[in-house]
């Protein structure tokens, strides 16, 4: 029998769900329904993304907790796709013990294998706040497209991944306080280590899974132009605590 696993991308849950959210579990939906009329052994997932720093900013301007927001909007989320009779298997949500549990022993088997570096870098710092400006904490003009309100990870006007430190004129969103530059260790995936090995699974997989032919481009230019390491923990309160003595205070950027 063929099995099909089907998702969607996972709705932040900091607000209510709009027509960009129900437009991609519709499609899903779509597909789960037709495989399941072949006859396939299909699992249609999803759920809602609460940690980072969508939901910590947002929390901060209701008054309330992260997970009292997070509580308040998955009820909402669940309730909307239930009235459209999505035909989900499973709709969970990311800040559950079982994906703590997931997260953690991925992370220390990556690690036991040696595809973990730790590196200090400098951050943004926010001295009126007392926190590290992660991601969506700082904003400012995109070094690229020179588009205001650019947040810390990526400029939604030109869609380029950005290092909240490339910012011109960054400033802490909360506050609005200019930032100064403080000393902070983190966690990175070491990727370029891991190339040879993706590389080999990456042209195995993309004949034995049809993958589209923009798919194999973009991943190819990706190889091509050689991957770097990857940050993986932020200096945040919510979200999957990171098992690795002196990281008590980080979290892992899920």
């Amino acid at each position: 029998m063929k099995k099909r696993l089907i998702t969607s991308a996972l709705p932040y849950v900091n607000n209510i769900p709009h027509l960009g959210n129900l437009t991609q579990v519709l499609s899903a939906d779509v597909f789960a329904r037709f495989c399941r009329s072949r006859g396939y052994e299909t699992l249609y997932i999803c759920g809602t993304d609460e940690y980072g720093t969508a939901s910590e900013t947002r929390a901060l301007k209701e008054g309330v907790t992260p997970r009292e927001l997070c509580d308040h909007y998955h009820k909402i989320h669940k309730a909307i796709y239930e009235w459209f009779n999505i035909s989900f298997d499973y709709f969970g949500r990311t800040s559950t013990p079982k994906q703590t549990e997931i997260v953690q022993h991925i992370f220390n088997e990556v690690d036991k294998h040696g595809y973990i570096t730790e590196r200090t870098t400098t951050q943004l710092y926010c001295p009126n706040c007392g926190r590290f400006l992660a991601d969506r904490f700082v904003e400012g003009t995109c070094p690229h497209c020179h588009s205001t309100g650019a947040k810390g990870d990526q400029c939604d006007a030109c869609q380029t991944l950005l290092d909240p430190t490339e910012l011109i004129d960054p400033h802490c969103s909360v506050c609005g306080t200019t930032p100064i530059l403080k000393e902070t260790k983190h966690l990175y995936l070491d990727l370029p280590k891991a190339l040879p090995l993706l590389k080999e699974w990456m042209e195995k997989a993309s004949v034995e899974g049809f993958w589209a032919k923009n798919a194999i481009q973009l991943t190819n230019s990706w190889i091509r132009d050689g991957l770097k390491e990857r940050c993986i923990t932020r200096d945040l309160k919510w979200g999957i605590p990171v098992p690795r003595e002196g990281f008590e205070d980080k979290v892992f950027y899920v």
